[in-house]
């Protein structure tokens, strides 16, 4: 028996999850949205019988047993960890900050019992799936370098909101970026340790956003990342990233693993390969189709991941006859929302690197910080 679902946002994730969970058996029963009139409009399209402003409505709803949580950053980490406090299972988006993530993860481990996973889709991606078990087998022989270039239009909306400010959650680095760390995370099985990064804000004003507003989220991104434990001698491998959104009208999304006997590239939802010694490039994967909805601000990659995702998740509750419970292999390669801490103390790590022009150590917090220690540390100054 599978869960009923509720679904919190009105975006372009929202327009296309809730139609790939009905085609996989599940009932959506309530959607949440900022506004009355977002998420009735939204309902009534995507047909969900019931609509609400206020998120506890969704939380008891008696039906809804399971949450997907797509709103933003900022406003993440209150409504993931209240739904598990409920009893609610929960696949939700990247918080705003580190100390939101840390307490997701508390919660997380407060309730074992519940799924709790990051939806980072690209792990999904059947591209992915086969390079991470081609590296696995050794296709390319000792990784050594990872790149990876994300190119595209902007990510701003049509109008100001958290999109254009950094410390909401906006930006390339931390919409996209994110998702890209996991990734290599994922790929590599190593972490980073160590990052270099250089963030830029080149479209400060445009024709909706303009007089006293300005946009301070990235539109480019560089960083690399040393991956592996901090006493390995080679640092794990190196990953560069390029993320730049200043590119209306084309979208690239390459990851390139190359090794000491080969590489794999994977170019949208394809993936090449190619032996040294070799004359070219093989098709190892190639792109099936896409026969769901068609959602332009979503990449295919993205929404080909979303519905091997929606699958996984049928999978893993149709184990059990409980509509709570599920079964862990399905979804053993989702991201966890411990995953969901690393990456962002990996996020912050290569900001403060933009601001301090240095290589800055990835450190994961292992308690939450007193929320009053610059308090007391202002109070120890005056004092002196």
């Amino acid at each position: 028996m599978l869960p009923g679902v509720g679904v919190f946002g009105t975006g372009s994730t929202a327009r296309v999850l809730v139609p790939l969970l009905k085609a996989e058996g599940f009932e959506v029963h309530a959607l949440w949205g900022r506004s009355e009139e977002e998420a009735c409009c939204l309902a009534k399209e995507l047909g969900i019988p019931f609509h609400t402003s206020r998120s506890d409505d969704v939380l008891l709803h008696q039906d809804v047993d399971l949450v997907c949580i797509s709103i933003p950053p900022s406003m993440t980490r209150q409504i993931a960890v209240k739904a598990l406090g409920i009893g609610k299972n929960v696949v939700c988006e990247k918080a705003a900050t580190a100390v939101d993530s840390f307490k997701m993860v508390t919660a997380a481990r407060y309730y074992p019992q519940l799924l709790s996973i990051m939806g980072n889709t690209l792990r999904f991606l059947p591209a992915f799936v086969a390079m991470r078990q081609l590296l696995v087998e050794g296709y390319v022989g000792e990784m050594q370098v990872c790149d990876v270039r994300v190119y595209g239009p902007s990510l701003l909306d049509q109008s100001y909101g958290w999109t254009c400010e950094e410390l909401m959650g906006g930006g390339g680095l931390h919409t996209v970026g994110s998702s890209i760390i996991d990734l290599l995370s994922y790929l590599t099985g190593a972490r980073a340790h160590r990052v270099h990064g250089l963030l830029r804000t080149f479209v400060q004003q445009n024709g909706l956003i303009r007089g006293i507003r300005r946009v301070t989220s990235d539109d480019f991104c560089f960083f690399q990342m040393l991956m592996g434990g901090a006493g390995s001698s080679s640092g794990g491998g190196c990953c560069t990233v390029t993320l730049n959104f200043n590119m209306p009208g084309s979208f690239v999304h390459e990851v390139m693993v190359v090794g000491s006997t080969g590489r794999l590239v994977a170019r949208g939802a394809e993936l090449y390969g190619q032996r040294n010694g070799s004359k070219g490039e093989e098709l190892l994967l190639g792109d099936s189709g896409w026969v769901g909805p068609d959602v332009k601000e979503m990449p295919l990659p993205h929404l080909r991941g979303l519905s091997s995702m929606v699958q996984a998740l049928r999978q893993s509750f149709q184990a059990h006859e409980e509509r709570r419970s599920w079964a862990r292999g399905p979804v053993a390669t989702a991201p966890t929302f411990e995953d969901g801490l690393y990456v962002q103390t990996v996020v912050e790590a290569v900001k403060r690197s933009s601001c301090s022009g240095e290589w800055e150590c990835v450190e994961i917090m292992s308690q939450e910080p007193d929320p009053n220690h610059n308090l007391c540390e202002a109070l120890q100054r005056n004092k002196n």
